[in-house]
């Protein structure tokens, strides 16, 4: 559906959706309130329920403060405590095939309690005397109304609004029936005093209409009901084309760089919505901030428009909204209508303004950093602006230039200390002016260029639109999900919008549509933290490199889920993904931790390393393994020359096999590390097997096996007389005693979580963890107190956040024990079960994330945290089919609960990927049995060429736990062996060992665990090892000092007591491409000595920074 004129009565796509907007008409037979004057109020009346109408709650989380929902009042209700009900309205309507009952509700905090006013309901009276509640009605999540079921189904929040509605038409036993009263229904758990707010109260016939295209499902504005306090997704009502060069935004704060548009929290003093900008952003998130900003607003006033932010705010009624990926419209309360359409690089913009007014647009910007030229004579627009936040690492200038079908009147600059300016226009008879824009990281030029290439001279709003929606259809429509509700299908929708949102291009077409020249402007400077906004008014200084880049992503996030979703879903694509990050590799050195659009020194890991391994072993194209291995073999064995690249700790941590506790959030450091190593491990192994030359094949088989022993290094966290895993000092002391050790401290050791969240951090090795902690039982009851245990947020468990963080929060308002959906760490949790043999607990708990923690999408809501880059949408994409990537970096999924009845995935290739789950509701949600292809499949996982080929999953679901996927064998694969614990190298040089040349002198800075203390040795030295502790080693590492080497030629020996020498190792031709780089070579013949030397021939210079003899070891 197309909003093809804005002046007219603006039909909100919203409206098409089962969860729709609040804003309904009144009918005859229907009531509609939100408790303002002159609006239906509940009579006065005594007894334990009470309720009065007032200002609205005082401390909502993430809504405005002392207002109702949608208005000034709200009703508040209270009661000390136990089950109450009573009457709120008399009503006189007969239950028809649409009527609707919907409500928005607040509990609030009680003292401490946070639960006890979520049992709260509306009901309906019939005529016969019975209640709504006794009936099959279910709201749009699936849950019966009634104060007892809601409470219980933990879909409400404290001090967060919640929609509820109810299609009575629905239940056919329902239609015909007569309602006779409206009731509020409160049943607080053990008797605990209850309060909060009801507002919105709606008894209507709301027709049902269904989308014609699958990206009207679609709600952009999800997830921005949203702050620091408490996000709901922090995201913000982006309309682009996937992947796209910008995204065009509302903005409800003209200031910020950060929460660019707030639900309801910004409204006025009416508190209606209200924008203060349509904007340019490249925001990742709200938390690394916006760059390269440009504003646009219109104005119908007399004379100069208003700059001010907050008086040149235009409200607007919700309904009057509609907020699309292909196309954002608005209907302001003056008259004034915006409609944006977006390409790549460009946009279109429509204006309409009301008759009596002028006709004005008002340029703008966040901050003064900018640039901005009118200019009258060719009636064109062009700038720049070098906006950016503190984490926007790179960001270069980025170029705009704006062209326009109606005459000028005039045009000019404000006196605002940015680059303000304004352009009256001659609107014509319709009233319409329409702006062409488009930006370039290179030069206004090519910003023209950009325009040329993307909008052509006949394009229209719808056209450009349509564009932009078929891009989107392209591939939101290869999902089907058949009968699902309403409310999954946004859900879903609305989720894979948010994964193919991101990461974004960063290149530009110099060439023609028909012979393209790709370029760009390289924003991955060599210098991490290097300012790079240089630049004239009309070109960057930036270098302009042929290629195509890649930016916008977090990899800590996004290599749990969304990475393997493109993998999965757009292999195609996927490969030009990885290749554009592969770009920056060439371009800086490094990929980004953290593309924001450089490098941000953010994040713990370097998780771009097993992402792109996970992404090759899946069979994806496009990039060269080769480099994308390279780039993560320097992440993992070279200690990085800037904070803001590579891995912290490496000095030390290569050695000891651990990042200690003086590194920050070392352990954490240590934990990820393992798992970005098992897919370099993966990889090499692949690699070596189809290396065609014997050199390339032994070297990656030796890193294959060394970095396949170092994804065992999380076992060295585990603090086995705690029972969990935490911190260790440089002396290898804990960090903290086993008896003062609390696992629910947030922060020290564990990134933006605490010892539960932790105590899982395996999913590659759960064999191994299962051994570290007594067996596979063991585990299961582990998870079992994890979900069992609550978190609380209590500030005195902050740890070293000093206060609750938002996590924390969040953690505890979603009642699933100690597990965080709201955040990344936690994500793979549920799944370990798998791994205890116990598939019926991960099949319990994935149906409930799913059930209950994307509520909300109609009003803000739809996540219980951060959404970040796409990830905590891929999750429930996936996990919706049933599948999950738990061992990212090996080529399977493991196996949950599928949450459609029928679901079909068009892969890109052509292959499709059905999955059936007969008898499947809310209730079964345990399997009982599964065929593959027809074949009966036990096992909990599934390889991945199995399911991209195409294939068909039929699952029998059912109300209890089964049998199914719980045997022996049935578990998913690992790392370590059944019954084993997960083994590492040790280095044979320990405090004993020393290394000295054969004129005595001593070489402590070989043995000493520390790459930053480095020898100079040249052709012809040889180093004696000796002090070594028992053991044979199998390989050895050599780590260069304070340079490269080139040429590297040497020999390894060992002997006896005093017995001749045996040659265990020779070497020529070896490079160390990076000062630092620890490197590693297989001892062909491996025994157990005494001695042992190492002797130098070339290069002249061969600068050594350490030296290790490996060998293999059980870690207890």
């Amino acid at each position: 559906m197309t909003l093809s004129d804005p002046r007219r009565a603006l039909l909100p796509l919203a409206l098409a959706l089962a969860c729709a907007t609040t804003a309904m008409p009144v009918l005859a037979q229907g009531l509609q309130t939100s408790f303002e004057p002159g609006q239906p109020a509940p009579a006065p009346a005594a007894g334990a329920l009470q309720v009065t109408i007032g200002n609205g709650p005082a401390a909502p989380y993430a809504a405005k403060r002392n207002a109702g929902y949608s208005g000034l009042h709200a009703l508040r209700y209270s009661s000390e405590g136990g089950s109450a009900r009573r009457e709120l309205f008399k009503a006189d309507m007969t239950i028809e095939a649409d009527t609707t009952l919907s409500w928005l509700v607040l509990p609030e905090i009680v003292g401490k309690d946070t639960v006890a006013s979520t049992y709260v309901s509306l009901d309906l009276l019939l005529d016969d005397g019975s209640r709504v509640s006794a009936s099959a009605a279910r709201d749009q999540h699936g849950v019966a109304i009634g104060a007892r079921a809601q409470g219980d189904s933990k879909t409400l929040y404290p001090q967060q609004w919640a929609r509820k509605a109810v299609r009575l038409g629905d239940v056919p036993a329902l239609k015909g029936r007569r309602v006779v009263a409206i009731e509020l229904d409160v049943a607080s758990a053990d008797g605990a005093p209850v309060s909060g707010w009801i507002d919105d109260v709606r008894l209507d016939t709301v027709p049902r209409q269904q989308p014609a295209r699958v990206s009207d499902w679609v709600l952009t504005t999800r997830g921005t009901q949203a702050n620091g306090t408490f996000s709901r997704g922090n995201n913000f009502p982006a309309t682009a084309v996937p992947h796209g060069f910008n995204f065009w935004t509302p903005v409800t704060d003209a200031g910020a760089l950060n929460w660019l548009y707030r639900w309801n929290e910004q409204n006025d003093a009416q508190n209606r919505p209200q924008l203060q900008a349509l904007a340019l952003s490249h925001q990742p998130s709200p938390w690394m901030g916006d760059r390269q900003t440009f504003q646009v607003m219109p104005s119908a006033s007399r004379g100069v428009p208003e700059a001010d932010r907050r008086k040149r705010a235009l409200s607007f009624e919700r309904s009057h909204e509609s907020a699309r990926p292909y196309r954002y419209d608005v209907r302001f309360d003056n008259g004034i209508a915006t409609a944006i359409a977006p390409t790549d690089h460009a946009a279109l913009f429509r204006f309409d303004f009301p008759e009596g007014g002028d006709a004005n647009l008002l340029f703008d910007n966040v901050d003064a950093r900018g640039g901005l030229t009118l200019d009258a004579a060719t009636q064109t627009l062009s700038g720049y602006t070098d906006t950016r936040s503190g984490l926007s690492n790179g960001a270069s200038r980025m170029y705009v230039a704006a062209s326009f079908d109606r005459p000028w009147h005039s045009s000019g600059r404000i006196g605002t200390g940015r680059p303000t300016g304004y352009i009256k226009f001659d609107a014509g008879s319709d009233r319409r002016v329409t702006m062409r824009i488009a930006t370039s990281l290179i030069s206004v030029e090519q910003a023209r260029h950009n325009l040329a290439l993307e909008i052509a001279a006949a394009d229209t709003l719808e056209s450009v639109a349509g564009r932009a929606q078929d891009a989107w259809d392209a591939r939101l429509g290869r999902f089907d999900i058949g009968d699902a509700s309403d409310d999954q299908k946004t859900t879903l929708y609305s989720s894979l919008y948010r994964l193919f949102l991101y990461p974004n291009s960063g290149h530009e077409n110099v060439g023609s549509a028909v012979a393209p020249e790709w370029r760009y402007a390289n924003q991955a400077s060599a210098s991490a933290s290097d300012d790079n906004t240089e630049g004239s008014a009309t070109r960057s200084y930036a270098a302009v490199r042929d290629g195509k880049v890649f930016v916008n992503n977090g990899f800590w996030d996004t290599f749990r889920t969304t990475w393997p979703a493109y993998a999965l879903f757009t292999p195609d694509d996927a490969g030009q993904l990885v290749q554009g990050f592969i770009e920056q590799y060439r371009a800086g050195g490094w990929i980004a931790r953290w593309s924001s659009p450089g490098y941000a020194d953010l994040m713990v890991g370097t998780s771009s390393d097993v992402a792109f391994a996970d992404a090759w072993l899946k069979g994806v194209g496009g990039f060269d393994p080769a480099e994308a291995y390279a780039a993560a073999l320097k992440n993992a064995t070279v200690v990085p020359p800037d904070r803001h690249v590579g891995r912290k700790g490496m000095n030390r941590s290569t050695f000891r096999g651990y990042a200690s506790a003086d590194v920050h959030e070392g352990m954490s450091w240590t934990m990820e590390g393992a798992l970005n190593d098992f897919g370099i491990a993966n990889m090499a192994d692949a690699l070596a097997k189809r290396a065609t030359a014997p050199a390339a094949r032994e070297r990656y088989s030796t890193e294959a096996d060394y970095f396949r022993h170092r994804a065992a290094s999380y076992a060295t966290m585990f603090d086995p007389a705690a029972g969990f895993f935490q911190g260790r000092k440089a002396d290898g002391r804990w960090r903290v005693d086993a008896k003062a050790y609390d696992p629910r401290v947030w922060g020290h050791d564990y990134t933006e979580s605490n010892g539960w969240t932790f105590a899982f951090t395996a999913a590659h090795d759960g064999e191994g963890l299962a051994a570290l902690y007594g067996g596979r039982e063991k585990l299961a009851a582990k998870l079992d107190t994890f979900f069992a245990t609550p978190e609380t947020a209590d500030p005195a468990l902050a740890g070293s956040y000093g206060g609750t963080i938002h996590e924390m929060t969040e953690a505890r308002d979603v009642r699933m024990g100690m597990y965080a959906h709201s955040n990344q760490p936690a994500h793979h949790i549920p799944w370990m079960y798998l791994y205890a043999g116990q598939p019926w607990k991960t099949q319990q708990h994935v149906r409930e994330i799913l059930s209950r923690l994307y509520v909300g999408s109609e009003i803000g809501q739809g996540y219980p945290g951060d959404e970040d880059n796409g990830e905590t949408s891929a999750w429930y994409v996936l996990a919706s089919l049933g599948l999950y990537p738990l061992r990212m970096g090996a080529p399977e999924y493991v196996i949950g609960s599928p949450a459609f009845e029928h679901a079909r995935v068009e892969l890109q290739g052509g292959a499709v990927l059905t999955v059936n789950a007969a008898n499947n509701s809310r209730e079964n949600v345990y399997v009982q049995s599964l065929k593959i292809n027809g074949t009966p499949w036990t096992k909990t996982w599934v390889p991945h060429d199995l399911i991209a080929k195409g294939a068909t999953l039929d699952f029998v679901m059912g109300p209890r736990p089964s049998r199914w996927g719980s045997g022996v064998d049935d578990v998913p694969r690992s790392l370590t062996a059944r019954g084993q614990h997960p083994q590492l190298l040790h280095d044979l040089l320990g405090s004993g060992a020393k290394a000295t040349l054969a004129d005595g002198r001593a070489l402590p800075a070989l043995v000493d665990d520390d790459a930053g203390t480095t020898v100079g040795l040249g052709a012809g030295a040889t180093i004696a090892l000796t002090g070594l502790a028992e053991g044979t080693p199998t390989m050895y590492t050599l780590t260069s000092g304070d340079g490269r080497i080139q040429g590297g030629e040497w020999t390894l020996e060992a002997r006896n007591g005093g017995g001749s020498w045996a040659v265990l190792d020779q070497r020529s031709g070896e490079d160390f491409e990076s000062a630092r780089q620890t490197r590693p070579f297989r001892i062909a013949k491996p025994g157990r000595y005494s001695e042992y030397r190492l002797r130098l021939a070339a290069p002249a210079r061969l600068p050594l920074a350490e030296i290790e003899l490996l060998a293999a070891g059980t870690v207890q």
